[in-house]
């Protein structure tokens, strides 16, 4: 790989007037503790996973979606250097996300699940990166966290939970369903580790619907690559959480003012992200937090109002339930048709009819 590509944005280097580290929230907290007695109405619930199922069906479909991923970023991008110009008006986004991939893996500061590529990549550090996350004021003040499903972001979940706080966590590529939310009435010290992974949000998480009344006070999300002087983020590309944002936004669950922070290595720091070319629904960070440094981005890009039905394809509406429910629910409100977005292929992420993983 040629390394001259990344040193501008991988790690990224600038003034120090940039980054405003965070001082430790001084908070007094009452200890943690395991409430046993409330356990009970979720162990029955608990002996019906069936954990292998879930864990083998994940692993099939994420494998699907990365592989179709992959072929279609190729294809992209092959056909913008054989053109020489950008007929995909997402192909610079994939430019940058191989170069960010690529160099993770060649320096090492990749972690399993690898490759990292057309994952949001889990990095040497994450843990660090977490800690960081929870001396943040807005996280020592916050009642209800929303983090993404991923492997850097599982020391967060348990970081959540084990503060005492309710974690709001959304299904993998929300298809088995929608939200699930946990809290520290929901597992033991035996469990909570496993209800830190997806088998185990699914295990022991109670599953919200749309019209859940519930306040997240902080969004943590995951990235690929984000700018620190702007707050412009790119994700691995299936735009599962600017999805998530905008059902939040429809449930009145968060505004404007509900900070969202990604945990990020300091290679995945890039200046290279033009906001111009961001598309409305791309959701901007407020904060990002790595190993080393506290980055307040103070970011001007307006956040998502909702979900925006022309930018999103009957094949992606095919795919997730809970969408095509938001859609029936607001054309029956409205009486009005709401649009929809131009075709494209999908990797087949949401096809299931059935859950495999309840023991018959």
């Amino acid at each position: 790989m040629d390394l001259s590509m990344i040193q501008l944005s991988a790690p990224f280097t600038s003034n120090r007037n940039y980054f405003l580290v965070n001082q430790k929230f001084n908070r007094h907290c009452p200890s943690f503790s395991f409430r046993l007695q409330s356990r009970k109405n979720y162990t029955s619930d608990a002996k019906e996973f069936d954990e292998s199922a879930f864990e083998a069906e994940r692993l099939r479909l994420d494998a699907k979606a990365r592989e179709s991923m992959a072929e279609a970023s190729k294809r992209v991008m092959e056909a913008t250097a054989e053109e020489g110009k950008e007929d995909d008006p997402k192909a610079w986004k994939w430019v940058i996300r191989k170069r960010v991939w690529d160099f993770m893996e060649s320096q090492n500061i990749a972690q399993n699940p690898r490759p990292v590529n057309h994952r949001i990549p889990n990095f040497v550090g994450a843990a660090a990166a977490a800690k960081n996350l929870s001396e943040l004021q807005v996280f020592g003040m916050a009642n209800c966290v929303k983090v993404n499903p991923d492997s850097p972001q599982k020391q967060v979940r348990f970081l959540t939970l084990s503060d005492g706080k309710k974690l709001l966590t959304p299904q993998p590529r929300l298809r088995t369903g929608f939200f699930s939310v946990l809290d520290s009435s929901m597992v033991t010290p035996r469990t909570i580790n496993e209800a830190c992974t997806s088998v185990g949000v699914a295990k022991y998480g109670r599953p919200i619907g749309l019209d859940e009344k519930i306040k997240v006070d902080l969004i943590v999300i995951g990235s690929v690559a984000v700018d620190p002087k702007t707050g412009a983020r790119l994700g691995k590309g299936e735009g599962f959480a600017e999805l998530e944002y905008g059902m939040l936004r429809y449930m009145g669950a968060i505004d404007d003012s509900t900070l969202v922070v990604t945990s990020v290595h300091d290679c995945q720091l890039v200046d290279d992200i033009p906001i111009e070319k961001l598309l409305v629904h791309d959701v901007p960070v407020d904060i990002i937090c790595t190993p080393t440094q506290v980055i307040y981005t103070n970011t001007a890009i307006p956040k998502p109002q909702g979900i925006y039905w022309e930018k999103l394809s009957p094949e992606k509406l095919g795919q997730i339930r809970i969408l095509r429910e938001l859609k029936s629910r607001i054309e029956r409100e409205t009486g009005q048709k709401l649009p929809s977005g131009p075709s494209e292929k999908l990797p087949p992420t949401a096809q299931r009819k059935r859950r495999p993983y309840r023991a018959k």
